[in-house]
């Protein structure tokens, strides 16, 4: 199933149409989004990311459009680019798009379709370039139906959807995930450890509500919390 959501993002990197990422939390939506990127044509230029469940409501509007000088009370004085704005030529990540308000959703919508960005307080507004790839943990159709998100904006979104799977869904992945964060942070901390084939068969057997951010954790900890003259990790702590 990886294998072949890796192909299609692969196939569609060099478009600039829109893509929409579904996935539960830790399910590497981020990891998705930086691979299209390094294969577009945009991967010489950043790739901005907004996490929209991170940023105060008060604040997600002058984050993502700036401002000008003097635009309101505490506003630095020499104004501000907005990350929609530095995003110009290269890639504007939205991750946790149903987080954004929907005064916000509005805005947006007008970027996407004029290509164009204007900081809070400015009279024009400026041309910027940039490829859309926005993320969901939650299902945005449902939304639009409750009234929580914007109808036109989610199809504006949805040029390309990609659902990545949870990792209960692909239990094959486990244990090849396990080891590559196992390699990775062994070269990270210098340490030279293995896993038990016990310890495989438990991972194996776990669901993994977190997803792959819940096996990276997983493995860091484990490392961290075994003796160094332990070479074979045969048992898992609690906890």
């Amino acid at each position: 199933a990886m294998r072949n959501l890796l192909t299609i993002a692969e196939q569609i990197a060099p478009l600039d149409s829109s893509v929409l990422l579904y996935g539960e939390s830790g399910s590497g939506k981020e990891v998705f989004a930086r691979f299209i990127h390094e294969h577009s044509k945009r991967k010489d230029r950043p790739m901005v990311t907004v996490n929209c469940a991170a940023l105060p409501e008060n604040l997600i509007e002058s984050e993502l459009f700036g401002y000008q000088k003097g635009s309101f009370t505490g506003a630095n004085k020499e104004g501000k680019v907005g990350l929609i704005e530095a995003a110009d030529r290269g890639t504007l990540f939205i991750d946790e798009i149903n987080s954004l308000p929907m005064s916000v959703q509005s805005k947006l919508l007008r970027v996407i379709e004029e290509k164009s960005v204007q900081r809070i307080g400015a009279v024009t507004p400026k041309k910027v370039d940039f490829r859309l790839i926005a993320a969901t943990n939650q299902d945005l159709h449902a939304l639009v139906q409750d009234g929580k998100f914007r109808e036109d904006l989610y199809y504006r979104l949805r040029v390309i959807p990609l659902t990545i799977p949870p990792v209960r869904n692909r239990t094959e992945d486990i244990i090849p995930l396990c080891l590559y964060f196992l390699d990775f942070f062994c070269s990270k901390y210098n340490l030279n450890k293995s896993f038990s084939e016990e310890v495989l068969r438990q991972v194996q057997t776990y669901r993994w509500p977190g997803n792959v951010r819940e096996i990276r954790n997983f493995v860091e900890r484990i490392l961290v919390m075994t003796p160094h003259s332990v070479t074979e990790i045969a048992s898992i702590p609690e906890g």
